[in-house]
């Protein structure tokens, strides 16, 4: 990962520092040689997201779809060689998940922590997934764990003393439905930061290291693609379902494996809304970067 930052031309000073952290928090050997799915692209980012956590901040991720939020909060955990604990927020969670809870085993009434807890407790990096979904209330238990005192008050036990390496990572996106505005409170305690939209230069590294063995013809046609389709979304002409770089990862990966480029990119892309003028819309922006008779095969060396 560090070679990564290099490869980035991530600032040098940033890469020592997070060397200095790993010899000071040193990370549990089964983490070693963990390897996130995929790699976040964009210097600027990588630049002000490791200075903050290296400062002892938080950080909030808040952006549109497919920004890479939750790449870049994994990408963190591993470069940090911090274990992670994900948070999916919904409407209905409450406290007792993110701490713990009550339960019975063995024949008595033992704590259960959650993942907030798990991450205070050991040093880990816990992934707040779309934050603004939850209600303010359930949140609040947050205040003490993200500010000066650093601790976690669990009712009926002892306050818990938040770990030296934990570091919270929240992400958010408020086109998506059920969402709020963020309590002020909680968002005073995160670092900002408003995640760019990737670049077909970054989509372009991103597939080469995907798919190696892609012709640079093809990736170049696949990236422009993507880009195609969010114009298409920022202008109005599309809505942001069709808007799924994951889809589109996965499509490839399915031509890899001798699906018609026509068919992967139907079920990655172009299914991802159901309405059928989209859908034909798509299409039309499809067939104007892979032609119809493009075979699998011919994508690859």
């Amino acid at each position: 990962m560090l070679d990564f930052l290099r490869e980035e031309q991530v600032n040098e000073h940033i890469i020592r520092g997070i060397e200095d952290f790993r010899r000071k928090y040193p990370s549990d050997r089964t983490l070693e040689g963990v390897r996130p799915r995929y790699m976040y692209y964009g210097k600027e980012v990588w630049e002000q997201a490791a200075e903050a956590l290296l400062c002892g901040e938080n950080l909030l991720l808040a952006g549109s779809k497919a920004t890479g939020k939750n790449v870049l909060a994994e990408n963190l955990a591993a470069l940090f060689g911090r274990p992670s604990y994900n948070v999916s927020f919904h409407i209905n969670m409450d406290a007792s998940f993110m701490i713990g809870t009550d339960t019975f085993r063995d024949g008595q009434v033992s704590f259960r922590p959650g993942p907030v807890y798990q991450s205070a407790s050991s040093g880990g990096f816990c992934i707040l997934d779309e934050i603004n979904m939850a209600r303010n209330e359930a949140l609040a238990v947050l205040h003490s764990a993200l500010d000066f005192r650093r601790v976690i008050n669990v009712p009926g036990y002892d306050a818990v003393a938040v770990h030296g390496a934990a570091r919270f990572i929240a992400t958010m996106n408020y086109g998506y439905a059920g969402t709020r505005e963020l309590n002020e409170a909680l968002a005073s305690r995160f670092m900002v930061i408003h995640m760019p939209e990737i670049t077909k230069e970054n989509l372009e590294k991103l597939l080469r290291r995907e798919f190696p063995d892609m012709k640079d013809s093809f990736a170049g046609q696949f990236s422009g693609l993507f880009m195609d389709i969010e114009k298409k979304c920022r202008s109005g002409e599309l809505t942001p379902k069709v808007l799924d770089l994951r889809g589109l990862l996965d499509a490839i990966r399915l031509m890899r494996n001798g699906l018609a480029p026509y068919l992967a990119l139907d079920m990655g892309v172009t299914n991802k809304t159901f309405d059928s003028y989209e859908q034909s819309l798509v299409r039309d922006i499809i067939s104007s970067r892979i032609s119809e008779s493009t075979e699998a095969a011919s994508l690859f060396d």
